[in-house]
């Protein structure tokens, strides 16, 4: 039977002197987007770096299209990372020129479909341009060579609402077929809520959650009151408690909570900072 994921990681390890990945786990379907989230800092590039092999995983497996990562085609994953740069003085016809000579698939047609589509001059200098400018242009080189498999990191950053929407319109289009799946981290959440079918948490090295985020949306609540009715929640349905001067809220389970007390629906960025700023309770 053929292997519905496109991309799977399973206890990945990555030790530095003052910082660790312990044991990453997840798994992309086809035709599915996955954000990847956490504070600066939590793990996400290392992540995506050792998922392609520029960083060397100390344990663990990552395989894309059912194979170790390290024997997948490169040709078959497009790739923006917010500190990837061209050299200065090179241009959108240099760059079709250069990588024509590398893919075999290359799409010029496409490339430059892309450029005048974000508005970039193909014949002006990558230094000059904006870095909302520059992660499109790397965003037009990963989307023409066929790739199936698009890695991310922080796509959208600098780019003004209406052309991040147009982005996550791209990226919709580009799973349509459900051959193609993305992984993107990001820490603009709304992006995530509008177009994601799994959100992954990572904070200081762990994942924290791996989730769809429908059922993360309604598996969760923010619940508020104040100490006093704190207390008389169901002890295994809270699992994290921030307090502020305008009372208490917690991260409960939703099921657990019950019917006889009230919780909102949360957004990501709240599940987000109860889990990684309030006091952990970890309901079992």
């Amino acid at each position: 039977m053929e292997n519905q994921n496109i991309l799977e990681v399973h206890g990945l390890c990555k030790k530095y002197k003052k910082f660790a990945l312990e044991q990453v786990d997840l798994v992309l379907p086809k035709g599915c987007i996955m954000g990847f989230v956490g504070e600066n800092g939590a793990g996400k590039t290392t992540t995506l770096k050792c998922i392609l092999d520029i960083a060397h995983r100390d344990s663990g497996s990552v395989d894309i299209f059912g194979q170790d990562s390290r024997k997948a085609d490169m040709e078959d994953i497009g790739v923006v990372f917010v500190e990837m740069n061209y050299q200065q003085d090179i241009t959108g016809n240099n760059i079709n020129t250069m990588y024509r000579n590398i893919y075999r698939n290359w799409q010029e047609d496409t490339f430059f479909g892309y450029l005048d589509r974000f508005g970039i001059d193909r014949k002006k200098a990558y230094k000059t341009a904006s870095r909302g400018m520059q992660l499109k242009l790397q965003l037009a080189v990963a989307l023409s060579h066929r790739a199936r498999l698009l890695l991310l990191d922080e796509p959208t950053s600098g780019l003004d609402p209406v052309v991040r929407d147009e982005m996550l319109e791209i990226f919709q289009d580009f799973i349509m077929d459900e051959e193609h799946s993305i992984l993107f981290s990001t820490h603009i959440t709304s992006d995530l809520e509008k177009i994601a079918d799994y959100v992954v948490m990572i904070h200081e090295g762990r994942v924290i959650f791996s989730e769809q985020k429908d059922t993360l949306l309604y598996q969760y609540g923010i619940w508020k009151g104040n100490d006093s009715s704190l207390a008389k929640l169901p002890k295994n349905a809270v699992l994290a408690v921030s307090r502020s001067g305008f009372g208490v809220s917690a991260l409960v389970n939703r099921e657990k909570l019950g019917r006889n007390f009230e919780a909102e629906r949360p957004s990501i960025d709240e599940i987000m900072l109860h889990l990684i700023k309030g006091e952990q309770i970890w309901a079992e």
